[in-house]
């Protein structure tokens, strides 16, 4: 009777030994396709989100350079010769122009919206103050031209961080 149980443990256990090996090979190779799986997937989504990144990027950087100040009153000219209501007109624009572009929000990184928000407030505030200091319209147009041109303007770090972090993206 002994005899029959050490013939079949003979039998047995290399059979479960070569079950186990079995098993934990499959289901190594297992989890190693679905890693890839995995994997692949992931370098599909980023492969098909870069473009709309980018493009949020370029549509960020262009916000930038429409509000910069140098730029946006050789764009806009004013409607009459009162500096409030060309100031108005400056920031209505300059609000057009963010809500157009407030989306892109979704695919920047927060360091790049922070940015271009703060560049956005800082121009609002440096037009009020400039506004306070001019008589017309024209005054307030070469009022801004003159302190720009001393001074960089915050849409100039807003694209600088714009573009190290579309180097990274890259």
């Amino acid at each position: 009777m002994e005899d029959k149980i050490i013939e079949g443990l003979a039998y047995a256990l290399p059979a479960l030994v070569t079950g186990g090996v079995a098993y934990l090979i499959l289901s190594r190779f297992i989890d190693y396709d679905n890693n890839e799986k995995k994997f692949n997937a992931l370098i599909e989504k980023k492969r098909e989100s870069l473009p709309v990144k980018l493009q949020a990027y370029e549509r960020m950087l262009l916000f930038c350079e429409r509000i910069n100040p140098s730029k946006l009153i050789l764009r806009v000219n004013p409607i009459g010769e009162d500096a409030n209501s060309y100031l108005h007109l400056l920031i209505s624009n300059i609000e057009q122009e963010f809500e157009h572009n407030l989306v892109q929000q979704i695919y920047v990184t927060d360091t790049t919206w922070k940015a271009v928000v703060a560049s956005k407030l800082a121009i609002l505030k440096k037009l009020r103050e400039i506004t306070e200091n001019s008589k017309d319209a024209k005054e307030l147009r070469d009022n801004i031209l003159i302190d720009y041109s001393q001074i960089e303007s915050p849409t100039e770090t807003a694209i600088a961080i714009i573009k190290s972090e579309v180097k990274k993206l890259i």
